[in-house]
């Protein structure tokens, strides 16, 4: 006889998901806001929700005209400034799909994902023009287009782009891509997941279940606009609640610190690295943090106790959430006034939990320790060209299997114990060891290697190589190995610590057992 599984709905009420595109959410009430700012970087640059909403639709219809649109793919790669949020909603409103590029990215892996996405145009910046034209060679982009001035014959300034205003473009709401952010897999390259509107548009109104409002609001954008992190919990959502969104290009803690005190900061969206900057760093008592009504941490797991520091230090209320980038992103988030410490808060309106033992396949009640599964209107689309990994994370009946080991509480708050993925999680940015792996390995002095990740105080992980020579080699340097590493890879995926071993352990089919590794390190 098969048991019934054991489901853990949400405690808070389901929210109502109207067929709207994302783009016809976030400016819904536009109108009524036109003349308050929507996004600014706190200096020479900002757009009213009215300027916004205009330039939205003059791109979009700029775009349409030069055929962009439904079945097209566009890159975007920049850092948070204001024009992102307006050329993201442009080509959506286009009714294209937006493949979001992480700006750090070395040539070889921006082309990985321009060849696997089939983009066909790349939005950047003049800074990342360079890698851009060096990304192109051999994908399908035939047009380099500059946010700015254009620096080079080979790229097009985007104001050339902008046409007649237009409506969005009709799509299937439920089946459309509308963006395909990209996400490292165990097995090292990285994948593209597909969300619809659908799947963004209930994630923001899911959000807005538990994160609420007041008018005259703003928040602090350091998180990138091309994760989903940054994509969906700042920019769509803040600007669909009227919240001002206050951009920095990079995060640093000073300038942060800065702009919480000039620009009122209310909200402060973070992850966990942040956070222990906010409990220890000297310059934290300089400025006036007294705006500031909570700090939201994400993408990685933060520890009670750095949250109550944290939180004590700049009186204000530590909460954080869970999701993931094929959960557009967010399944479990804490409402006000509901704090546990260590927990990740409850299961937001319209989502099941399920947590299954990963041995026996046996669901566990409150107190029990398993996977998460999740279940709504959230869970992606799938992976792009991908139907075996896409099968693998989300079962027959719609459950995503997250690979995270969690337990639920008799509050129904889920806290996240330990993963049954490999992903390194490098200040919330996913590490591949895999992807490292490959690299290393072509170093003529070493026949094998493994990637962990190892705790570190302010980066959450770091990666770890353990390699085997060659006979008669001598081991290279940590310095070496990073110069040959940082040839190809975001300086974040960087290796920080390496030691020798004779043999790497591994099962009998081979697989890394990556557990003895980290039960030693």
């Amino acid at each position: 006889m098969v048991e019934s599984p054991i489901i853990h709905k949400s405690p808070l009420p389901d929210v109502e998901i109207g067929d709207l595109s994302i783009s016809e959410l976030v400016f819904r009430d536009a109108a009524d806001r036109a003349d308050d700012v929507a996004i600014t970087d706190g200096g020479n640059s900002s757009y009213t929700f009215g300027q916004l909403h205009e330039a939205v639709r003059c791109l979009g219809g700029g775009l349409r005209a030069r055929g962009v649109g439904p079945g097209t793919t566009v890159a975007l790669m920049a850092p948070n400034i204001p024009a992102y949020a307006m050329v993201f909603h442009g080509i959506a409103l286009a009714g294209a799909t937006v493949t979001t590029v992480n700006p750090t990215y070395g040539p070889e892996e921006v082309r990985f994902q321009l060849r696997d996405a089939d983009a066909s145009m790349l939005m950047t910046v003049a800074m990342f023009v360079e890698t851009a034209v060096r990304a192109v060679e051999g994908t399908g982009v035939s047009e380099i287009v500059v946010m700015g001035e254009a620096v080079e014959a080979t790229a097009t300034p985007l104001g050339s782009l902008m046409g007649e205003p237009i409506e969005q473009v009709p799509v299937d709401n439920a089946d459309h891509v509308v963006v395909l952010p990209y996400s490292s897999g165990t097995t090292g390259l990285p994948k593209g997941v597909m969300l619809t509107h659908r799947n963004l548009v209930a994630n923001v109104v899911q959000t807005g279940g538990f994160l609420s409002y007041d008018e005259g609001e703003a928040a602090l954008a350091a998180l990138p606009f091309f994760h989903i992190y940054g994509m969906q919990v700042l920019m769509n959502a803040l600007l669909t609640n009227g919240v001002r969104v206050v951009t920095m290009p990079r995060f640093d803690m000073e300038a942060a610190l800065g702009l919480v005190e000039s620009q009122k900061i209310t909200r402060f969206f973070a992850v966990p690295p942040m956070v222990l900057g906010l409990a220890k760093h000297p310059a934290v008592d300089r400025y006036d943090l007294s705006s500031l009504k909570q700090i939201f941490s994400g993408a990685a797991p933060l520890g009670a106790d750095l949250a109550a520091e944290a939180a004590a230090r700049v009186d204000c209320e530590v909460v954080q959430g869970y999701g993931m980038t094929e959960l557009s992103p967010v399944s479990h988030g804490t409402p006000e006034g509901w704090f546990r410490p260590g927990t990740s808060g409850v299961t937001i309106p319209n989502t099941e939990s399920r947590i299954v033992d990963p041995v026996t396949g046996t669901d566990q009640d409150l107190g029990g320790t398993g996977e998460l599964w999740v279940r709504g209107p959230q869970v992606m689309k799938g992976y792009l060209n991908n139907p075996e990994a896409t099968a693998a994370t989300i079962d027959g009946d719609g459950w995503l299997h997250t690979g995270d080991v969690a337990t639920l509480d008799h509050a129904g708050h889920v806290t996240i114990v330990d993963r049954i993925k490999e992903l390194i999680k490098y200040k919330g940015f996913q590490v591949a060891p895999a992807e490292l792996e490959a690299l290393i390995v072509t170093h003529p002095a070493i026949v094998d290697v493994a990637v962990i990740g190892v705790p570190d105080p302010e980066a959450g992980e770091v990666p770890k190589a353990f390699i085997v020579l060659a006979p008669g080699s001598e081991a290279p340097t940590l310095a070496e190995l990073q110069d040959l590493t940082g040839e190809h890879l975001a300086s974040y995926k960087q290796v920080r610590h390496l030691e020798v071993l004779d043999s790497i352990p591994k099962s009998a089919s081979g697989k890394i057992l990556r557990r003895e590794l980290r039960d030693n390190a």
